[in-house]
């Protein structure tokens, strides 16, 4: 296998579902792109938007409400969303993340708790969380059984460590500001033995490649935040469940056989994307999708990523709802054709818009008075 950086690109789309809408349910449509970012709620629900025919999002609704997608702190300890099936091995592989990144936070440790407090405390917050409860229900919990105050630390802490999922709370996006908590039905141990976080690491690498490869050891690590090292061991366990090759680069790649792998000659039609779209952070070569002159623009110093113009495949600009329609931001010259597509999927996201949220996103347009030169076209909404 010898792939180039075109061909990458075309690979991802392919699994993404972004090379056409596919004509396949919201559930389904979770489980084929493995992961959606959803720390901003509106975003799992346009990027299946992006992805399937006459997406209905009354589908990804109930499917949040009866546990079939969940929402929850994981990969690099932000929130996604995932299929029930594979929450338990997402969960388990990125434990020793979750440990690390916040029972071993400064921010715990000045609760006057410690680790083995974590541990013995998260099995009983799993107990407790048997119905959906407010993060001030759980503060409370905490005071009364270990004494720590409200806004300590603690409950920051233990809401990511313990796995913990978010319940549905209201419109439009099933998920609001304030958010309830909830076990999942079937909770992974926590702590998570060393052997579970191993083999699940492995699910973790083999569904990853599903839905991002062919990718390198550093792509796998960064998608999932866990160390190179884990990533080479899990791989060296594989053997024939995967395939190597080599990237433009002369990179090792790994992936899996008979997997999508589309010419690089192959279209990629105009999209709209979400905010914190999963194509955009699921590598540590980001120029797989993101110009690498555009990349600051893209993704703020503090994390946000501005919802995006998908041209030819790659980013080429940003986009907000303004009244009328779509405000759309090119950062380089596009052609006129290029333009009618954009005013399509405007029109059509505009009406999806339409009955749910027509000004989403609106909080972070404070991001476009920091953009860089490019030509800003109003695409009428109808």
């Amino acid at each position: 296998m010898k792939i180039s950086a075109r061909g990458l690109n075309r690979s991802t789309l392919a699994r993404q579902l972004l090379l056409r809408r596919e004509r396949v349910g919201a559930v389904e449509a979770v489980r084929k792109v493995v992961a959606l970012q959803a720390q901003q709620p509106a975003s799992p629900y346009l990027a299946l938007w992006n992805r399937t025919v006459d997406f209905d999002p009354t589908e990804l609704d109930r499917a949040f409400t009866d546990g079939t997608v969940l929402k929850s702190t994981l990969m690099r300890i932000t929130l996604h969303a995932v299929h029930t099936d594979d929450f338990r091995a997402f969960r388990e592989a990125v434990h020793p993340l979750l440990r690390g990144g916040r029972i071993g936070d400064r921010r715990f440790a000045a609760s006057g708790l410690t680790a083995a407090d974590a541990d013995l405390l998260a099995p009983e917050l799993l107990a407790f969380a048997d119905r959906p409860r407010t993060g001030a229900e759980y503060e409370a919990w905490l005071q009364e059984r270990v004494g720590v105050a409200p806004k300590s630390g603690a409950w920051w802490a233990l809401r990511h460590y313990t796995p913990l999922v978010h319940a549905p709370t209201t419109t439009p996006w099933s998920f609001g500001e304030r958010p309830r908590y909830v076990a999942p039905l079937d909770p992974p141990p926590v702590p998570a033995p060393p052997e579970a976080s191993d083999a699940a690491l492995r699910t973790l690498i083999l569904r990853y490649l599903e839905g991002f490869g062919p990718a390198t050891v550093g792509d796998m690590a960064q998608f999932a935040l866990v160390q190179r090292a884990r990533v080479k061991k899990a791989l060296g366990t594989l053997g024939d469940d995967l395939e190597t090759g080599k990237g433009p680069e002369g990179e090792e790649l790994f992936d899996l056989p008979g997997a999508p792998r589309p010419d690089e000659g192959t279209p990629a039609p105009p999209r709209l994307m979400a905010m914190w779209d999963s194509t955009l952070l699921a590598y540590a070569d980001r120029s797989r999708v993101i110009p690498p002159e555009y990349r600051a623009s893209v993704i703020r110093r503090n994390g946000d990523v501005l919802p995006t113009l998908l041209v030819d495949g790659y980013v080429a600009g940003v986009w907000r709802p303004t009244e009328g329609g779509i405000e759309a931001t090119a950062f380089h010259a596009l052609p006129e054709d290029v333009w009618e597509a954009l005013a399509d999927e405007a029109r059509a996201l505009t009406a999806f818009l339409a009955g749910r949220e027509p000004q989403v996103y609106r909080r972070y347009a404070h991001w476009w008075t920091k953009l860089p030169p490019g030509e800003t076209r109003l695409l009428p909404g109808a």
